[in-house]
Parts: C-alpha cells; sequence; structure tokens
C-alpha cells in the first residue's frame, strides 16, 4: 500500500512532514531520479530518494527504534538547524545519531527558554505539534505592567489575535512585587510567539517566558541549561499513546549504575561550562572599552529584569506584592512551605485548581 513520501520520509526521521512539505516544493527531493512534487506517493520502498543531491536511507517503520530527549534550551539559541550568521542552535549540542536525525517538536523563539523535546520519528513529532491534538504547554511568565481580574478573564475567555482567537487554558498567579508579577499558564496548541502575544493584547510585557512542561514531561531541576537527557521508553510510550501511535517495544537507553554516572558527571561539566560562560559576560560588561570585540558581546536579554532563583531553578517572589493585583495568595507575602502547592489568587479565573499544578519532577 502506498503512502504520501512526506509520511514516509517523516517516520524515517528525516524531519517533520511540515519541513519535509518545504523541501518537496522547493524541488530538493527525487525519487528515482525525477523531482518529487507534493501529494506524490511513494510505491516502492526500494526506490532510490535523495535530498539536496544525497541519497537517504527509508526503513521500515519497525526497524526504526523511536528515541525522544528532553533538551534545556538557554535564551539566545535559535530553534533551525543552520543560521547563515553563524549563531547557535538548538542541534549544536545534540548527540550525533547514524541513518536518522533529531527532529524538534515545536520550537521556542530566540528568547524564550526551558524545555524543548526532539525525536528521531517523524510522525511522531508532527502528531504532538498538530493542533488537534491540544497537546499543554506550560510556560512561567514574568511580566511587567499592571494587572488587573478583567485582563486574566479576557485571557481565559479568549481575544482575538492576528492570526484568529487564542486563549489561555489556565492562569495561575505565582507572587510578585511592584510592576513584576509572575504566572504560570496553559496552552494547548503552538502557534507563533503565542504566549507573548496574548499577554500584549492585554497592554504589558513579557520581560521572561520559559516553558516548564509539555504534556506530562515536566523540565527536571537537575537538568541544566544547554543540557539534554533521554526520555525513558515509558515516557516515550506515554508520548505515542497519547497521539495514538502503538507502543515502542525497543529503547537504546542503557540504565544501569555505570551509565547514570556518567550521564550525572556529564550533568556536572555542563553546568560548570554554563557557569564560566556567565562568569566571562559578566566581565565583558564590566570592561572600560567602548568597543567590544568578538568575545566581548553584550548577552542576549541582559537588560532584561532578573529573578531571584529557588532551589528548583524557577523565578520565585521576591517579597510581598503591591498594588491592586496581587490578591492574598500567601497570607501577607509569607513564604509557601516546602513541597506545598501554589494556592490560587483572585487572578483565578475559575477558582479551580490547574489541571496539572505548575512543578518540577
Amino acid at each position: 500500500m502506498s503512502e504520501k513520501l512526506q509520511k514516509v520520509l517523516a517516520r524515517a526521521g528525516l524531519g517533520s512532514r511540515r519541513e519535509l512539505e518545504t523541501m518537496i516544493q522547493s524541488n530538493r527531493v527525487s525519487v528515482d531520479g525525477q523531482i518529487a512534487k507534493l501529494g506524490d506517493r511513494l510505491e516502492n520502498v526500494d526506490a532510490k530518494i535523495r535530498i539536496d543531491g544525497h541519497v537517504v536511507s527509508v526503513k521500515e517503520s519497525t526497524e526504526v527504534i523511536c528515541r525522544v530527549l528532553a533538551y534545556h534550551k538557554p535564551e539566545g539559541e535559535l530553534c533551525t538547524r543552520h543560521d547563515p550568521e553563524g549563531r547557535r542552535t538548538v542541534f549544536d549540542r545534540l548527540p550525533k545519531i547514524k541513518d536518522s536525525r533529531w527532529v524538534s517538536v515545536g520550537r521556542l523563539d530566540a528568547n524564550t527558554a526551558g524545555l524543548l523535546l526532539f525525536t528521531t520519528d517523524g510522525e511522531l513529532a508532527n502528531r504532538l505539534m498538530h493542533p488537534s491534538r491540544k497537546v499543554e504547554r506550560e510556560y512561567m511568565c514574568r511580566i511587567f505592567g499592571d494587572i488587573n481580574d478583567k485582563m486574566i478573564k479576557n485571557l481565559v475567555s479568549g481575544v482575538k489575535l492576528e492570526d484568529g482567537e487564542a486563549r489561555f487554558e489556565d492562569v495561575m498567579y505565582a507572587g510578585g512585587e511592584g510592576m513584576n508579577h509572575t504566572f504560570y499558564v496553559v496552552i494547548n496548541e503552538g502557534r507563533n510567539r503565542e504566549v507573548r502575544r496574548l499577554w500584549d493584547s492585554q497592554g504589558v510585557t513579557v520581560s521572561r517566558l520559559k516553558r516548564v512542561r509539555y504534556g506530562d514531561i515536566f523540565l527536571e531541576k537537575r537538568l541544566p541549561r544547554g543540557g539534554w537527557m533521554e526520555l525513558e521508553l515509558k515516557e516515550v510510550n506515554y508520548l505515542r499513546e497519547m497521539v495514538e501511535l502503538p507502543h515502542e517495544k525497543e529503547s537504546l537507553l542503557d540504565l544501569d549504575k555505570e551509565s547514570r554516572k556518567r550521564a550525572k558527571s556529564k550533568s556536572q561539566k555542563i553546568r560548570r561550562a554554563v557557569k564560566r560562560h556567565d562568569e566571562r559576560t559578566v566581565e565583558d560588561r564590566n570592561t572600560p572599552s567602548g568597543r567590544r570585540g568578538r568575545n566581548n558581546k553584550k548577552p542576549v536579554g541582559s537588560s532584561l529584569p532578573s529573578a531571584k532563583r529557588n532551589s528548583t531553578g524557577d523565578a520565585k517572589p521576591t517579597g510581598k506584592p503591591t498594588g491592586k493585583p496581587t490578591g492574598k495568595s500567601n497570607g501577607k507575602g509569607k513564604k509557601p512551605a516546602p513541597g506545598a502547592k501554589p494556592v490560587r489568587s483572585k487572578f483565578s479565573p475559575n477558582g479551580k485548581a490547574p489541571k496539572s499544578a505548575p512543578r518540577q519532577r
């Protein structure tokens, strides 16, 4: 039985369906020497397929082991395979693999940090990204501006954006002071810069944005910025089951004691490298030289407001909130007990607990 060419290529891990459709439209794909057209179906699995002149392997779905990575994207990295200006991309730090390639599950803009998933199964990536699946994405937002209950109700009920109506599925206030406030918000689609544009529609600015959850996969606090970890088989099958794909039976993830020790050592090395990079950027900002050289560039986002860090690595309220929008979320600014669930403030649109309270495993 024949299948659409882009579907076969996506399943082989050569890109998402959307990426492959763009390649076909750009005349970059050929089958047995003939330029492929969008809508072509692959009748013969033994056909010689080339992308940009290079022969690619199209394996049967039973031969491809579905792998998924969780990556902690830092601010400043681009979600593209190649940047003509030579800037760092999210693919630069990923492990090399043979006969396949990593496909990103959606994107995060350059100034957004947090959880980004990658997989070798293009069909899985395509289904997770598709709006019809309504997979939840949760973000931690630091907002600058005056916020009131009416704004929150607008964001939950829906506002008109240039590409159609959009809304937050849930909004939870996590504290703040002065003009700075922290919220956790949930959306179930991945339109371009949707979270930022929703807040912009209410006349306030997102000064920091971090994705902390995709479905039920959370950004773990032990995963450093710029670090990645491969998901276990049960987590891979959770994602596959959610989009109605058959369970994977194998995993290349080695869970023995020595592998765990190597993974921990690698994580510590990444942390040290990131710390050294941060120290260098601070030194660069303090140099008296008027012009900045190649190694003395102003880091992306250095002018943005910073937030104090708690043990989970997320921003935390720095004191008792002031102004109308604060409500009485934690009883006069008292610090919640360790492990306690966040208390919803008067910003809560429905007075109910969120479907999945923001947390880190």
